[in-house]
Protein backbone atom coordinates (compact mmCIF):
# COMPACT_ATOMS: atom_id res chain seq x y z
CA UNK A 1 0.00 0.00 0.00
CA UNK A 2 1.48 3.45 -0.72
CA UNK A 3 1.96 5.48 2.44
CA UNK A 4 1.87 8.36 0.77
CA UNK A 5 -1.81 7.92 -0.51
CA UNK A 6 -2.84 6.11 3.31
CA UNK A 7 -1.31 9.54 5.26
CA UNK A 8 -3.60 11.72 2.98
CA UNK A 9 -6.69 9.51 2.87
CA UNK A 10 -6.08 9.49 6.98
CA UNK A 11 -5.44 13.23 6.81
CA UNK A 12 -8.60 13.92 5.08
CA UNK A 13 -10.47 11.35 7.42
CA UNK A 14 -9.19 13.71 10.42
CA UNK A 15 -10.10 16.48 8.97
CA UNK A 16 -13.94 15.64 8.85
CA UNK A 17 -13.71 14.35 11.91
CA UNK A 18 -13.64 10.56 11.53
CA UNK A 19 -11.29 8.16 12.60
CA UNK A 20 -11.00 4.92 10.03
CA UNK A 21 -9.71 1.00 10.98
CA UNK A 22 -6.40 0.48 9.38
CA UNK A 23 -8.04 -2.62 7.43
CA UNK A 24 -10.35 0.05 5.82
CA UNK A 25 -7.72 2.54 5.12
CA UNK A 26 -5.99 -0.14 3.04
CA UNK A 27 -9.20 -0.89 1.29
CA UNK A 28 -9.63 2.65 0.56
CA UNK A 29 -5.94 3.24 -0.85
CA UNK A 30 -6.31 -0.03 -3.38
CA UNK A 31 -9.31 1.34 -5.28
CA UNK A 32 -8.88 2.36 -8.73
CA UNK A 33 -9.80 6.07 -7.54
CA UNK A 34 -9.25 6.30 -3.87
CA UNK A 35 -10.33 9.72 -3.76
CA UNK A 36 -14.08 8.82 -5.31
CA UNK A 37 -14.16 5.93 -3.27
CA UNK A 38 -13.62 8.04 -0.11
CA UNK A 39 -16.00 10.28 -0.68
CA UNK A 40 -18.57 7.47 -1.88
CA UNK A 41 -18.03 6.35 2.02
CA UNK A 42 -18.48 10.11 3.73
CA UNK A 43 -21.93 10.10 1.93
CA UNK A 44 -22.95 6.40 3.29
CA UNK A 45 -21.00 6.36 6.32
CA UNK A 46 -24.43 6.71 9.45
CA UNK A 47 -24.70 9.95 11.02
CA UNK A 48 -23.91 8.74 14.13
CA UNK A 49 -20.82 6.77 13.01
CA UNK A 50 -17.02 8.18 14.47
CA UNK A 51 -14.93 6.08 12.96
CA UNK A 52 -15.08 4.58 9.34
CA UNK A 53 -15.06 0.34 9.13
CA UNK A 54 -14.16 -1.79 6.48
CA UNK A 55 -18.01 -2.74 5.95
CA UNK A 56 -18.49 1.12 5.32
CA UNK A 57 -15.85 0.59 2.31
CA UNK A 58 -16.86 -2.26 0.84
CA UNK A 59 -20.58 -1.17 0.58
CA UNK A 60 -19.04 2.15 -0.98
CA UNK A 61 -17.02 0.02 -3.61
CA UNK A 62 -19.87 -1.93 -4.16
CA UNK A 63 -22.00 1.06 -6.01
CA UNK A 64 -18.47 2.18 -7.83
CA UNK A 65 -18.29 1.00 -11.32
CA UNK A 66 -15.03 -0.47 -12.39
CA UNK A 67 -12.95 2.41 -13.52
CA UNK A 68 -13.30 3.51 -9.42
CA UNK A 69 -15.19 6.83 -10.57
CA UNK A 70 -18.49 7.19 -8.58
CA UNK A 71 -21.41 6.61 -9.72
CA UNK A 72 -23.40 9.54 -11.56
CA UNK A 73 -26.64 9.23 -9.84
CA UNK A 74 -24.80 9.47 -6.45
CA UNK A 75 -25.38 12.64 -4.64
CA UNK A 76 -22.27 14.82 -4.04
CA UNK A 77 -20.59 14.88 -0.81
CA UNK A 78 -20.46 17.70 1.86
CA UNK A 79 -17.18 18.19 3.40
CA UNK A 80 -18.47 17.16 7.61
CA UNK A 81 -17.89 19.74 10.02
CA UNK A 82 -14.51 19.62 11.81
CA UNK A 83 -14.06 18.66 15.28
CA UNK A 84 -14.68 20.92 18.00
CA UNK A 85 -11.03 21.31 19.60
CA UNK A 86 -8.95 22.33 22.86
CA UNK A 87 -5.75 24.06 22.49
CA UNK A 88 -2.88 25.48 24.47
CA UNK A 89 -3.07 29.13 25.84
CA UNK A 90 -1.25 30.79 28.73
CA UNK A 91 0.83 28.74 29.89
CA UNK A 92 2.70 28.47 33.47
CA UNK A 93 6.30 27.37 34.08
CA UNK A 94 7.02 24.47 36.40
CA UNK A 95 9.88 25.21 38.09
CA UNK A 96 12.69 22.40 39.35
CA UNK A 97 12.58 22.62 43.27
CA UNK A 98 16.00 24.32 43.96
CA UNK A 99 15.89 22.72 47.05
CA UNK A 100 16.11 18.91 45.43
CA UNK A 101 19.47 17.34 46.23
CA UNK A 102 21.79 14.91 43.63
CA UNK A 103 20.69 13.47 41.32
CA UNK A 104 19.53 16.91 39.61
CA UNK A 105 16.02 16.94 39.04
CA UNK A 106 14.75 18.70 35.22
CA UNK A 107 11.42 19.37 33.80
CA UNK A 108 11.91 20.02 30.69
CA UNK A 109 10.35 23.03 28.73
CA UNK A 110 7.25 22.41 30.86
CA UNK A 111 4.04 24.30 30.24
CA UNK A 112 0.13 24.18 31.81
CA UNK A 113 -2.79 25.53 30.00
CA UNK A 114 -5.91 25.50 28.86
CA UNK A 115 -8.52 27.22 26.02
CA UNK A 116 -10.15 26.71 23.50
CA UNK A 117 -10.88 27.33 19.78
CA UNK A 118 -11.70 25.99 16.74
CA UNK A 119 -9.24 23.90 14.56
CA UNK A 120 -8.22 21.01 12.88
CA UNK A 121 -4.74 18.46 12.80
CA UNK A 122 -3.00 17.11 10.08
CA UNK A 123 -0.20 14.97 10.69
CA UNK A 124 1.50 15.29 8.11
CA UNK A 125 4.68 13.06 8.74
CA UNK A 126 5.07 10.21 5.94
CA UNK A 127 4.22 7.50 8.37
CA UNK A 128 6.96 5.97 7.15
CA UNK A 129 8.97 7.70 9.57
CA UNK A 130 7.39 6.20 12.37
CA UNK A 131 8.66 3.52 14.07
CA UNK A 132 7.25 1.46 16.89
CA UNK A 133 8.53 -1.86 18.71
CA UNK A 134 7.97 -3.75 21.81
CA UNK A 135 10.08 -5.33 24.18
CA UNK A 136 9.75 -7.44 27.45
CA UNK A 137 6.35 -8.37 26.66
CA UNK A 138 5.48 -11.54 28.22
CA UNK A 139 1.90 -11.66 26.95
CA UNK A 140 1.40 -15.49 26.11
CA UNK A 141 4.83 -16.35 27.98
CA UNK A 142 4.12 -17.46 31.47
CA UNK A 143 4.97 -20.34 33.13
CA UNK A 144 4.75 -19.78 36.71
CA UNK A 145 3.00 -22.65 38.37
CA UNK A 146 3.53 -21.39 42.29
CA UNK A 147 5.99 -24.50 42.61
CA UNK A 148 8.55 -23.50 44.94
CA UNK A 149 10.97 -23.66 41.84
CA UNK A 150 9.62 -20.96 40.66
CA UNK A 151 10.05 -19.01 43.58
CA UNK A 152 13.69 -20.18 43.47
CA UNK A 153 14.00 -19.51 39.88
CA UNK A 154 12.76 -15.72 40.15
CA UNK A 155 14.82 -14.18 42.18
CA UNK A 156 18.23 -16.56 40.92
CA UNK A 157 17.62 -14.71 37.37
CA UNK A 158 16.84 -11.49 39.26
CA UNK A 159 20.26 -11.81 41.18
CA UNK A 160 22.14 -13.28 38.11
CA UNK A 161 20.89 -10.02 35.55
CA UNK A 162 21.41 -7.24 38.25
CA UNK A 163 24.31 -9.01 40.11
CA UNK A 164 26.15 -8.85 36.50
CA UNK A 165 25.69 -4.89 37.43
CA UNK A 166 27.68 -5.39 40.04
CA UNK A 167 30.47 -7.67 40.55
CA UNK A 168 32.63 -5.69 38.13
CA UNK A 169 32.49 -2.98 40.92
CA UNK A 170 33.65 -5.39 43.57
CA UNK A 171 35.94 -8.30 44.37
CA UNK A 172 32.75 -10.72 45.05
CA UNK A 173 32.75 -13.75 47.48
CA UNK A 174 29.99 -16.01 47.85
CA UNK A 175 28.50 -15.84 51.35
CA UNK A 176 29.48 -19.31 52.47
CA UNK A 177 33.66 -18.40 50.62
CA UNK A 178 33.36 -15.36 53.03
CA UNK A 179 32.18 -17.58 55.97
CA UNK A 180 35.50 -19.22 55.64
CA UNK A 181 37.92 -15.90 55.21
CA UNK A 182 40.01 -14.96 58.49
CA UNK A 183 39.40 -11.91 60.72
CA UNK A 184 40.39 -8.84 59.16
CA UNK A 185 40.28 -9.67 55.84
CA UNK A 186 38.97 -7.08 53.33
CA UNK A 187 35.40 -8.77 51.86
CA UNK A 188 33.03 -8.13 49.27
CA UNK A 189 29.81 -9.75 48.32
CA UNK A 190 26.67 -9.45 46.03
CA UNK A 191 23.30 -10.70 47.43
CA UNK A 192 19.59 -10.04 47.98
CA UNK A 193 18.73 -8.12 50.90
CA UNK A 194 16.88 -10.97 53.30
CA UNK A 195 16.79 -8.99 56.27
CA UNK A 196 16.86 -5.13 57.32
CA UNK A 197 17.20 -4.54 61.17
CA UNK A 198 18.65 -2.29 63.88
CA UNK A 199 20.76 -3.35 66.85
CA UNK A 200 20.25 -2.07 70.23
CA UNK A 201 23.38 0.40 69.99
CA UNK A 202 21.28 1.79 66.73
CA UNK A 203 23.28 0.26 64.11
CA UNK A 204 22.15 -1.45 61.11
CA UNK A 205 22.28 -5.10 60.27
CA UNK A 206 21.53 -6.05 56.55
CA UNK A 207 21.39 -9.98 55.85
CA UNK A 208 22.18 -10.49 51.97
CA UNK A 209 21.80 -13.66 50.41
CA UNK A 210 23.33 -15.29 47.71
CA UNK A 211 22.74 -18.91 45.67
CA UNK A 212 25.52 -20.17 48.56
CA UNK A 213 23.44 -18.83 51.91
CA UNK A 214 23.35 -15.69 53.83
CA UNK A 215 25.71 -12.98 55.32
CA UNK A 216 25.41 -9.99 57.82
CA UNK A 217 27.07 -6.97 57.52
CA UNK A 218 26.73 -4.60 59.97
CA UNK A 219 26.43 -0.99 59.25
CA UNK A 220 27.48 1.75 61.42
CA UNK A 221 24.98 4.61 62.91
CA UNK A 222 28.32 7.34 62.47
CA UNK A 223 29.15 6.83 58.95
CA UNK A 224 27.35 8.51 56.53
CA UNK A 225 26.24 6.68 54.23
CA UNK A 226 23.87 4.80 57.32
CA UNK A 227 21.25 7.58 55.29
CA UNK A 228 20.80 4.44 52.59
CA UNK A 229 19.86 2.48 54.73
CA UNK A 230 16.15 3.74 54.89
CA UNK A 231 15.88 3.28 51.50
CA UNK A 232 16.71 -0.32 51.15
CA UNK A 233 13.98 -3.09 50.49
CA UNK A 234 14.16 -6.34 50.90
CA UNK A 235 14.13 -8.52 48.40
CA UNK A 236 16.79 -6.01 46.07
CA UNK A 237 20.25 -6.68 45.20
CA UNK A 238 22.87 -4.77 46.20
CA UNK A 239 26.60 -5.04 46.57
CA UNK A 240 28.25 -4.39 50.31
CA UNK A 241 32.17 -4.01 50.81
CA UNK A 242 34.00 -3.82 54.40
CA UNK A 243 35.87 -5.40 56.90
CA UNK A 244 35.19 -9.16 58.82
CA UNK A 245 35.31 -8.98 62.01
CA UNK A 246 37.77 -10.95 64.20
CA UNK A 247 35.61 -13.97 64.18
CA UNK A 248 34.99 -13.51 60.98
CA UNK A 249 30.79 -13.61 61.88
CA UNK A 250 30.13 -10.28 60.83
CA UNK A 251 31.52 -7.57 58.61
CA UNK A 252 31.45 -3.78 59.41
CA UNK A 253 30.15 -2.14 55.71
CA UNK A 254 32.58 0.49 54.63
CA UNK A 255 30.79 1.14 51.35
CA UNK A 256 27.38 -0.63 49.65
CA UNK A 257 26.31 -0.18 45.70
CA UNK A 258 23.02 -0.27 43.49
CA UNK A 259 22.66 -1.67 40.45
CA UNK A 260 21.92 1.99 39.49
CA UNK A 261 21.70 3.88 36.13
CA UNK A 262 25.33 5.47 35.59
CA UNK A 263 25.52 9.16 36.23
CA UNK A 264 27.12 9.36 32.56
CA UNK A 265 24.10 8.09 31.11
CA UNK A 266 23.08 9.73 27.43
CA UNK A 267 19.23 9.15 26.31
CA UNK A 268 18.54 8.55 22.85
CA UNK A 269 16.15 11.19 20.79
CA UNK A 270 14.24 11.19 17.73
CA UNK A 271 15.97 12.49 14.50
CA UNK A 272 12.95 14.89 13.80
CA UNK A 273 10.47 16.35 15.69
CA UNK A 274 7.57 13.77 17.32
CA UNK A 275 5.92 13.91 20.12
CA UNK A 276 4.40 11.39 22.65
CA UNK A 277 1.03 11.65 24.47
CA UNK A 278 1.74 9.34 27.85
CA UNK A 279 -1.94 9.15 30.13
CA UNK A 280 -2.54 6.90 32.62
CA UNK A 281 -5.92 5.42 34.75
CA UNK A 282 -8.87 6.59 32.83
CA UNK A 283 -11.29 4.51 34.56
CA UNK A 284 -14.34 4.45 32.52
CA UNK A 285 -17.35 2.47 34.68
CA UNK A 286 -16.91 5.12 37.49
CA UNK A 287 -18.88 7.38 38.37
CA UNK A 288 -15.93 10.14 38.52
CA UNK A 289 -14.34 9.39 35.33
CA UNK A 290 -14.19 12.26 34.10
CA UNK A 291 -15.33 12.51 30.25
CA UNK A 292 -15.43 16.16 29.52
CA UNK A 293 -11.97 16.02 30.73
CA UNK A 294 -11.07 13.32 28.31
CA UNK A 295 -13.28 14.90 25.40
CA UNK A 296 -11.33 18.23 25.65
CA UNK A 297 -8.41 16.09 25.01
CA UNK A 298 -9.47 14.17 22.18
CA UNK A 299 -10.97 17.24 20.75
CA UNK A 300 -7.71 18.74 20.91
CA UNK A 301 -5.63 16.13 19.79
CA UNK A 302 -7.62 17.17 16.35
CA UNK A 303 -5.53 20.21 15.97
CA UNK A 304 -2.78 22.08 15.10
CA UNK A 305 -1.50 22.48 18.27
CA UNK A 306 -1.07 18.47 18.47
CA UNK A 307 -0.33 17.62 15.05
CA UNK A 308 3.41 16.52 16.01
CA UNK A 309 1.39 13.68 18.69
CA UNK A 310 1.93 10.66 17.13
CA UNK A 311 1.91 8.10 19.96
CA UNK A 312 -0.29 7.83 22.78
CA UNK A 313 1.30 5.39 25.62
CA UNK A 314 -1.62 4.09 28.34
CA UNK A 315 -0.40 2.79 31.10
CA UNK A 316 -3.31 0.89 32.91
CA UNK A 317 -6.41 0.75 34.29
CA UNK A 318 -8.47 1.75 31.06
CA UNK A 319 -11.58 1.06 33.07
CA UNK A 320 -12.58 1.11 36.98
CA UNK A 321 -13.44 -3.05 37.14
CA UNK A 322 -15.83 -4.56 39.17
CA UNK A 323 -15.04 -6.31 42.81
CA UNK A 324 -11.29 -3.86 43.01
CA UNK A 325 -12.52 -2.87 46.97
CA UNK A 326 -14.92 -3.47 49.32
CA UNK A 327 -18.60 -1.69 48.02
CA UNK A 328 -16.83 -0.19 45.27
CA UNK A 329 -20.28 -0.93 42.98
CA UNK A 330 -22.20 1.85 44.72
CA UNK A 331 -19.33 3.95 42.75
CA UNK A 332 -19.59 2.30 39.96
CA UNK A 333 -21.87 4.23 36.39
CA UNK A 334 -21.62 0.90 34.72
CA UNK A 335 -21.70 -2.26 36.77
CA UNK A 336 -20.68 -5.07 33.97
CA UNK A 337 -17.16 -4.91 33.19
CA UNK A 338 -17.51 -5.58 29.59
CA UNK A 339 -19.36 -2.99 28.84
CA UNK A 340 -16.98 -0.86 30.60
CA UNK A 341 -14.14 -1.71 27.85
CA UNK A 342 -17.44 -1.44 25.42
CA UNK A 343 -17.87 2.69 26.71
CA UNK A 344 -14.08 2.68 26.95
CA UNK A 345 -13.63 1.65 23.29
CA UNK A 346 -16.30 4.53 22.40
CA UNK A 347 -13.88 7.14 23.96
CA UNK A 348 -11.20 5.94 22.29
CA UNK A 349 -12.53 5.90 19.36
CA UNK A 350 -12.28 9.85 19.58
CA UNK A 351 -8.89 9.90 19.49
CA UNK A 352 -6.93 10.96 16.20
CA UNK A 353 -7.28 7.43 13.99
CA UNK A 354 -3.55 8.35 12.52
CA UNK A 355 -2.27 7.95 16.28
CA UNK A 356 -0.30 4.74 17.40
CA UNK A 357 -1.87 3.98 20.27
CA UNK A 358 0.09 1.36 22.68
CA UNK A 359 -1.41 0.10 26.22
CA UNK A 360 -0.68 -1.67 29.25
CA UNK A 361 -3.02 -3.58 31.88
CA UNK A 362 -3.26 -1.57 35.42
CA UNK A 363 -4.64 -3.44 38.74
CA UNK A 364 -8.03 -2.27 38.08
CA UNK A 365 -7.87 -4.28 34.23
CA UNK A 366 -10.00 -7.47 34.11
CA UNK A 367 -6.44 -9.21 34.00
CA UNK A 368 -4.47 -11.24 36.60
CA UNK A 369 -3.06 -8.67 39.73
CA UNK A 370 -0.04 -10.82 40.02
CA UNK A 371 2.87 -8.96 38.15
CA UNK A 372 4.35 -9.18 35.54
CA UNK A 373 0.75 -8.93 33.92
CA UNK A 374 -0.07 -10.16 30.36
CA UNK A 375 -1.92 -7.93 28.23
CA UNK A 376 -5.22 -8.37 27.48
CA UNK A 377 -7.76 -11.91 26.41
CA UNK A 378 -8.66 -11.80 22.97
CA UNK A 379 -12.56 -11.40 23.78
CA UNK A 380 -11.26 -8.06 25.76
CA UNK A 381 -9.08 -6.90 22.79
CA UNK A 382 -11.44 -7.36 19.94
CA UNK A 383 -13.53 -4.79 22.24
CA UNK A 384 -10.56 -2.37 22.57
CA UNK A 385 -9.75 -2.75 19.08
CA UNK A 386 -10.64 0.73 17.47
CA UNK A 387 -7.08 1.90 16.08
CA UNK A 388 -5.38 -1.59 16.14
CA UNK A 389 -3.58 -0.60 19.16
CA UNK A 390 -0.69 -2.88 20.56
CA UNK A 391 -1.85 -4.17 23.80
CA UNK A 392 1.12 -5.50 25.75
CA UNK A 393 2.13 -6.96 28.80
CA UNK A 394 2.66 -4.97 32.70
CA UNK A 395 5.77 -3.56 32.16
CA UNK A 396 7.07 -3.43 28.66
CA UNK A 397 9.25 -1.67 26.54
CA UNK A 398 8.21 0.30 24.06
CA UNK A 399 10.88 2.20 21.46
CA UNK A 400 9.52 5.32 19.67
CA UNK A 401 11.65 6.25 16.59
CA UNK A 402 14.88 4.95 19.07
CA UNK A 403 13.31 6.05 22.37
CA UNK A 404 13.16 3.54 24.74
CA UNK A 405 9.87 4.08 26.70
CA UNK A 406 9.55 1.27 29.93
CA UNK A 407 5.88 1.20 30.61
CA UNK A 408 4.91 -0.20 33.72
CA UNK A 409 1.17 0.79 35.96
CA UNK A 410 3.31 1.61 39.30
CA UNK A 411 1.06 -1.19 42.17
CA UNK A 412 4.88 -0.87 43.53
CA UNK A 413 4.84 2.74 44.21
CA UNK A 414 2.66 2.66 47.50
CA UNK A 415 5.48 0.22 48.99
CA UNK A 416 8.16 2.31 47.88
CA UNK A 417 6.13 5.64 49.46
CA UNK A 418 5.23 3.59 52.52
CA UNK A 419 8.68 2.37 53.15
CA UNK A 420 10.98 5.35 52.47
CA UNK A 421 10.77 8.57 54.50
CA UNK A 422 8.65 11.18 53.40
CA UNK A 423 11.51 13.61 52.19
CA UNK A 424 12.77 10.67 49.89
CA UNK A 425 9.33 9.49 48.07
CA UNK A 426 5.70 10.86 48.45
CA UNK A 427 2.46 11.09 46.88
CA UNK A 428 3.26 14.56 45.92
CA UNK A 429 6.21 13.84 44.07
CA UNK A 430 5.62 10.37 42.52
CA UNK A 431 8.42 10.96 40.36
CA UNK A 432 11.06 10.76 43.17
CA UNK A 433 9.85 7.42 44.17
CA UNK A 434 10.09 6.31 40.59
CA UNK A 435 13.70 7.66 40.97
CA UNK A 436 14.01 4.90 43.67
CA UNK A 437 12.82 1.62 41.41
CA UNK A 438 15.80 2.99 38.53
CA UNK A 439 18.27 3.37 41.04
CA UNK A 440 17.23 -0.41 42.28
CA UNK A 441 16.84 -1.28 37.98
CA UNK A 442 13.80 -3.55 39.10
CA UNK A 443 10.43 -2.29 38.93
CA UNK A 444 9.06 -4.26 42.04
CA UNK A 445 11.80 -5.24 43.99
CA UNK A 446 9.86 -6.18 47.64
CA UNK A 447 8.11 -9.97 47.55
CA UNK A 448 5.34 -10.61 49.59
CA UNK A 449 4.32 -6.98 50.81
CA UNK A 450 1.18 -5.45 49.33
CA UNK A 451 2.82 -5.37 45.38
CA UNK A 452 1.66 -9.16 43.68
CA UNK A 453 4.37 -10.63 42.23
CA UNK A 454 4.35 -13.80 40.24
CA UNK A 455 6.87 -15.92 40.00
CA UNK A 456 8.46 -16.61 36.63
CA UNK A 457 11.33 -18.28 35.18
CA UNK A 458 12.15 -14.99 34.30
CA UNK A 459 12.08 -12.01 36.07
CA UNK A 460 10.17 -9.33 34.21
CA UNK A 461 10.59 -6.82 36.17
CA UNK A 462 14.03 -6.37 35.92
CA UNK A 463 15.48 -3.33 34.02
CA UNK A 464 17.81 -4.86 32.18
CA UNK A 465 18.54 -1.76 29.93
CA UNK A 466 18.60 1.60 31.03
CA UNK A 467 15.48 3.07 29.68
CA UNK A 468 15.33 6.89 27.93
CA UNK A 469 11.62 7.30 29.88
CA UNK A 470 9.94 5.68 32.50
CA UNK A 471 6.56 6.02 32.53
CA UNK A 472 4.22 5.09 34.90
CA UNK A 473 0.23 5.82 36.80
CA UNK A 474 -1.24 4.66 39.35
CA UNK A 475 -1.15 7.23 42.16
CA UNK A 476 -3.16 9.69 40.32
CA UNK A 477 -0.63 12.15 40.81
CA UNK A 478 1.53 14.12 38.04
CA UNK A 479 4.85 14.20 38.70
CA UNK A 480 7.95 14.40 36.18
CA UNK A 481 11.70 15.01 36.45
CA UNK A 482 15.37 13.31 35.50
CA UNK A 483 17.46 11.02 36.93
CA UNK A 484 20.66 10.30 35.57
CA UNK A 485 19.15 11.93 32.63
CA UNK A 486 16.30 9.24 32.05
CA UNK A 487 13.33 11.08 32.17
CA UNK A 488 10.73 9.75 34.64
CA UNK A 489 7.00 10.70 34.07
CA UNK A 490 4.00 9.77 36.51
CA UNK A 491 0.91 10.85 34.31
CA UNK A 492 -1.73 11.59 36.63
CA UNK A 493 -5.26 10.47 36.27
CA UNK A 494 -9.03 10.77 34.15
CA UNK A 495 -10.84 10.56 37.62
CA UNK A 496 -12.11 12.84 39.84
CA UNK A 497 -11.57 12.39 43.80
CA UNK A 498 -12.94 8.89 45.28
CA UNK A 499 -14.42 8.18 48.55
CA UNK A 500 -12.03 6.04 49.09
CA UNK A 501 -9.35 9.13 48.10
CA UNK A 502 -10.70 11.13 50.56
CA UNK A 503 -10.04 9.08 53.01
CA UNK A 504 -6.58 8.68 52.93
CA UNK A 505 -6.26 12.52 52.31
CA UNK A 506 -5.19 12.12 48.08
CA UNK A 507 -6.26 14.87 45.64
CA UNK A 508 -6.00 13.26 42.47
CA UNK A 509 -3.89 15.27 39.63
CA UNK A 510 -6.88 14.56 36.87
CA UNK A 511 -7.36 15.62 33.45
CA UNK A 512 -3.71 16.23 32.29
CA UNK A 513 -1.74 14.99 29.63
CA UNK A 514 1.73 14.89 29.56
CA UNK A 515 3.13 15.44 26.52
CA UNK A 516 6.82 14.59 25.90
CA UNK A 517 9.10 16.15 22.55
CA UNK A 518 10.55 12.49 21.34
CA UNK A 519 13.52 14.68 19.96
CA UNK A 520 14.90 16.51 22.73
CA UNK A 521 12.64 14.86 26.01
CA UNK A 522 10.81 18.53 26.81
CA UNK A 523 7.74 17.70 28.44
CA UNK A 524 4.59 19.74 28.09
CA UNK A 525 1.34 19.20 29.99
CA UNK A 526 -2.09 20.07 28.26
CA UNK A 527 -4.82 20.63 31.38
CA UNK A 528 -8.45 19.86 30.22
CA UNK A 529 -9.97 20.08 33.77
Amino acid sequence: MPLEAAARLVSELTSRGYNAEREAVTRLTAAENPNAALERVLEEVPDDALVVRVDHVEAALATTDAGGTTRSDSPASEPAEPTPSVSTGTSETVDSDPTDQSPVETEGSSSIGRSTGPATAERSADPALRSLEITGDMTGESTGTGEYEDFVSVFRDRLDRLGGKLRSRVNHRPATAIQEMPGGSEAAMVGLVNDIRSTASGHWLIELEDATGTFPWLVMKDREYVDLVDELLCDEVLAMEGTLADDSGIAFVDSMYFPDVPRTYEPSTADRHVQAALISDVHVGSQEFMEDAWNAFADWLHTDQAQHVEYMLLAGDMVEGVGVYPDQDEELDIVDIYEQYEAFSEHLKKVPGDIEIVMIPGNHDAVRLAEPQPGFDEELREIMSAHDPQIVSNPSTVTLEGVSVLMYHGVSLDEVIAELPEEKASYDDPHKAMYHLLKKRHVAPQFGGHTRLAPEERDYLVMEEVPDIFHTGHVHKLGFGKYHNVLAINSGCWQAQTDFQKSVNIDPDAGFAPIVDLDTLDVTVQKFS
